[in-house]
Parts: structure tokens; sequence; C-alpha cells
């Protein structure tokens, strides 16, 4: 019988090895095509660093052949090993943004501030302000660089060259970012600007994946500090769920941290700031920055003086701030410029609050707001210049207090009618010392003869008492507010600074003489009242010589207007008789003097 076989089986295991054959050769095939795109297809890259690598071919380009070896930075992004791509640029470049209030011209070199020109003041030169201190930049860093715990890190930050998303020249309103990727280092800086003195930053920075805390800085510094004395009238101002703090520079400790809640931190100098506002309050934190410098090293720039009166050389403070955000990721708006109340007044916090208070009108701030304020309303309203503003508005205030100076006067009067009486008690209790417990008696008598007839002690003092506040808010307040900065008038170039030529203090020492010549002071020594009559011109003269003009200004104009008021009120029958009064007593103490010889 014929052997009946599976047609499945036959061949057996030559048909097996025939099926392993094809099967080999689709493999080979694929893993041919694998080890193919391995070597020449580069890595995807984000759609950002995609971006910026086509904007700067020369960063990221292959090298011709024959030609030299290209840099670590641009061969990385075509190793077959690398996990990110590196984005850095070919060489330094900058760009520039401007609105009608700044032009402001930024370096990819570490993404930051190389000049800061706030087109509506200018220097002690005549041109427009850089805001930038060029010494501390040089030393410590530019405006918006980043600060880092670790200083390699802040130094590499600092010299890294960022790809920028374009060049040229700008027009706000606008964007710029920076973009630098190297070494497992990512970081971007994203800048936004508006028509105002206000930008929007926003950084993130990661090493190997994790977040680091890159504080975007302004390191110290303006560029209207032209002398010693400038450098010391810089402020750290922070302020915490609606409580501002003023730190005088000699205060500021360098790398102490401020955690939140901030409303706002930032660096002041007599009239201008650089402020940060984040917007996530609750998490930002602060670095204050507190650094010296060599004046020597400042004078490659500027023309300051290098010595002290001691002849050594001088060091200055150089105060700074960084704001970051403990997640890593910084969102904040910056305020840089003018140190104008009118302004601040507009810039609102997260919280609502405003930067006003950065303008620190000092101890008598109750008085020196209220005083701006009405002098800020004359040079709007009636006198566009600030100095015959300054000179309206001490009229004005003269004008005001010229009532309490006539309550004054009575006052007085009464004082000199009752003269008699008073020396007369005071004669009879001449025999005790002035430690005895009887003199307690005498001025009781006294004040008790002063109530009976009406006279109120201190009622010869009210206007002075008003005055003195006065003086001092102005003193304070016309040194700070940057509206008088450069204010001309006539031979004054700036109402902020001292008279150049002295005119105003030597009439101030004539007309304060005359104050103390022309006023009636009854119950006052004689010997006192020469003494005054000297004291307080010299005083005053100190005053007006070494401060500000604007000062000197209006205690001048006030100083005439009194003299001219109380000239009228002597010739008037209140006036008559108190020269009269005057008059009789200084010729009974003159008999008695002779009678007693």
């Amino acid at each position: 019988m014929a052997e009946i076989k599976n047609p499945n089986q036959q061949g057996g295991g030559s048909d097996m090895k025939s099926m392993l054959v094809p099967m080999l050769l689709i493999a080979g095939v694929l893993g041919g095509l694998q080890f193919y795109r391995s070597k020449h297809t580069q890595p995807l890259q984000a759609p950002s660093a995609q971006t910026q690598t086509a904007q700067q071919p020369s960063a990221v380009a292959p090298a011709a052949p024959g030609a030299a070896p290209q840099t670590t930075a641009q061969t990385a992004t075509v190793g077959a090993t690398q996990a990110a791509p590196v984005v850095t640029a070919a060489a330094e470049q900058t760009t520039t943004i401007e609105n009608e209030l700044y032009r402001i011209e930024f370096t990819n070199r570490g993404a930051e501030v190389k000049s800061w020109i706030l087109k509506r003041y200018k220097d002690n030169k005549g041109v427009p302000l850089d805001l930038v201190h060029a010494g501390a930049a040089r030393e410590f860093g530019a405006p918006l660089s980043l600060y880092t715990y670790d200083s390699g890190l802040t130094a590499q930050l600092r010299q890294a060259l960022y790809v920028p998303s374009v060049t040229g020249k700008l027009t706000a309103p606008q964007t710029l970012s920076f973009t630098y990727s190297a070494n497992g280092l990512d970081v971007t800086k994203t800048f936004r600007f508006d028509e105002s003195y206000l930008l929007h930053a926003d950084v993130v920075a990661s090493r190997d994946g994790s977040p680091v805390r890159a504080l975007i800085a302004w390191p110290g510094g303006f560029g209207d500090q032209d002398q010693v004395l400038d450098y010391n009238g810089s402020q750290l101002e922070s302020s915490s769920e609606g409580k501002t703090d003023h730190v005088n520079f000699a205060k500021v400790s360098g790398g102490k941290t401020l955690d939140g809640p901030l409303d706002y931190v930032g660096v002041v100098d007599q009239f201008f700031g650089a402020v940060f506002i984040p917007d996530n309050p609750q998490t930002a934190t602060a670095v204050s920055l507190h650094q010296t410098i060599d004046v020597e090293k400042l004078k490659r720039s500027t023309a300051i003086t290098s010595t002290t009166p001691t002849g050594k050389i001088a060091t200055v403070p150089i105060i700074g701030t960084a704001l970051g955000d403990v997640s890593g990721h910084t969102q904040a708006r910056i305020y840089a410029g003018p140190k104008s109340y009118t302004i601040l007044h507009t810039v609102s916090t997260t919280g609502g609050e405003t930067l006003a208070p950065i303008v620190d009108f000092g101890f008598f701030g109750i008085v020196g707001k209220p005083l701006f304020f009405a002098l800020h309303f004359v040079q709007e309203h009636v006198a566009s210049n600030w100095g015959w503003a300054i000179v309206v508005f001490t009229i004005l205030i003269n004008l005001v207090l010229l009532p309490l100076r006539i309550l004054s006067m009575k006052s007085a009067l009464k004082m000199q009618r009752l003269q008699p009486q008073m020396d007369a008690i005071k004669a009879r209790y001449a025999k005790y010392k002035v430690t005895d417990p009887k003199r307690a008696d005498m001025n009781a008598e006294i004040m008790q003869l002063q109530k009976d007839n009406g006279v109120n002690m201190f009622g010869g003092c009210i206007p002075t008492l008003i005055q003195l506040p006065l003086l001092i808010a102005m003193f304070s307040m016309l040194q700070k507010v940057v509206e008088l900065r450069q204010a001309h008038w006539f031979w004054l170039h700036d109402l902020t600074a001292a008279d150049p030529y002295h005119i105003l203090p030597i009439v101030m020492v004539v007309s304060q003489f005359l104050v103390q010549f022309y006023m009636p002071s009854p119950g006052v020594d004689p010997q006192q009242q020469k003494m005054m009559a000297f004291m307080m011109p010299a005083f005053s003269g100190y005053m007006t010589w070494n401060y500000s003009s604007g000062l000197a200004l209006y205690w001048c104009i006030g100083n005439l207007i009194m003299i001219v008021q109380q000239y009228v009120m002597n010739q008037s029958p209140l006036g008559r008789e108190m020269r009269q009064i005057a008059a009789k007593r200084a010729r009974r103490k003159t008999q008695t003097i002779q009678g007693k010889r």
C-alpha cells in the first residue's frame, strides 16, 4: 500500500530555513535604516530653540569640509548624545527699545542693560541722563542681570551670550526675549514694554530640569550720582502688606534675603529709583545688595571728587536689590525712572497700593506732603516756573499768617503793659536763689497776673511755632522732589542745589538781621535779644549757604515780606504804643543803672 504523507510537512526543515532567510533580511534592512537615521538626523528641538537657531545660523551651522573645528557650543547641537540643544549666540549684539520717555539698550551678553537713557532729564553736562551707573555696572553687574546664591553661576549667567528674539532698533510697545541653553542650564528672559516707565519681566531658569532661583537684579547705583554725597542719599525701599519701609544705605545688609509677601522692593537715590513689583507678592523673595567701591575706579567714567576732607581716598556705598520667586519663575513689573510723586501715585501694586510712599518727605512729611501739593498746584495754575511758584507760594503763606501776626502783636502789647508789674513781682523774689522753692511762687504770681489780664504768654510765639514746622518741612521737601531738579530761576540753575554765587545766603543774613531788629520782643532780656540778633542771621546764612537754593528763596522772600508787614504794623497805633512803652522801659533801666553807679 502506498504511503500517505501530509503535504504541509513536505520539505520539513528545509522549508523552515527558507522562511528564516527573508525574516533576517527584513531585520537587517530595518536595523540599517535605524542606524542610518541615527547618523544623519538631528534630535528634535523645542519650538523656541528652533526659532532662535534659525535667526542665528552661525551659532549652530555645521562646519564646512576642510574648515577649522567648531567650538563646543556649536558642535554640541549635532552631537548624537546631547539631550538638549545648545542655544547661544556667536557674538555680542545689541537691541534698542525706546518710547517717548526712555531709550534702553540691551546687550545679549548676560541679556542685561548697557544704557537706560531718560529723555526728559539731563545730567550735569546737559545731555540726556543715563540711568545706568557705569562704574557699578562694570564692577557688580548691569541692570536686569541675574543674581543667584551661587557666585559662580551668577558670573556664568552674566557672561553668557543669549540669543535675542530680535535685534536692531525697536519702538514700544514691543516684546524682547533672550534665550540661553548650555551644559544643562536653560534660561529665558522676556521683557514687555509699553508707553510708560514700566516694563514687565518674565524670567525662567533651570539646571538639568530643576528650577534655579535666579533673581532679576538692579545691582546698584544711578547715573546721576556725580558727587560722594550723592551716594549717601541711597535707600532700600520695600513694602509688605501695605507697610512701607525706608532703609538708609548705612543699614542695608548685603546678601540679606527678604521673604514675601512683598508688594514691591527697590533701590532709590535722591531723585530716581528702580522698583520691582512682583506679580505674585506671596511667593516673592528679594535680596538686598550692599557693596562699596573706590572712587578712583569711578573716575574712569565720572568726574567725581576722589578724596575726603582728610585727604584719604574715598569709598562710596553701592546699594542694589534683586527680586525673584521661590518657584524659580519670576514675573514682575519694573519701574525705572524719576521719583515723581504724581507719576508714582498712578503706579499700583498687585495688592492695590501705589509707589507714592517711595517719595519720602522726611520726619515732617505730614506737613511736607501738603506743602508739595500746594506748591505743585501753584506751579500748574499760577506760575509755570518753579522759582516764581515758590515766590507766589511764600506770599500766600504769609498772607494766611498775617492775622496771626496781628494777634501776636496785640498779645505782645498786653505783655508790655504788664511788664512793670511783672518786674515788681520779680524784684520781691530776687533775694531767693533760682533753686529755692519760693521761685515757684513767683512764677505762679506772674502766671495769675497774665491770666487776670487776658494775656497768653505763648501768644507772641504762635506765628513762630507755625512757621518753624513749615520751614523744616520745606527744607526736607525741596531737596527730594525731582520736579525742582535743574529747575531754573534767574541765576539759579537747580533749585535743589545751593546757590552757586551765594547771593541768596547774603540776602538771607541781612534780612534776618532786619527781622530781629524790627520784631518787638517784650519780656525778653536785652542781652538775649542782642545775642539772637546775631545768632539767627548766622544760622540762617549757614543753612542757605550749603543747602537747597529753593529753600533760600522761600526763606528770603518770607523775611522780606515780614519786614514790610512789621514796618507797616509798627506805624499803626498799636505799633506806636508798643514803641513808646519799650522806650520808657529802656529809659527807666538806664536811669536805674546810672543811679547805682
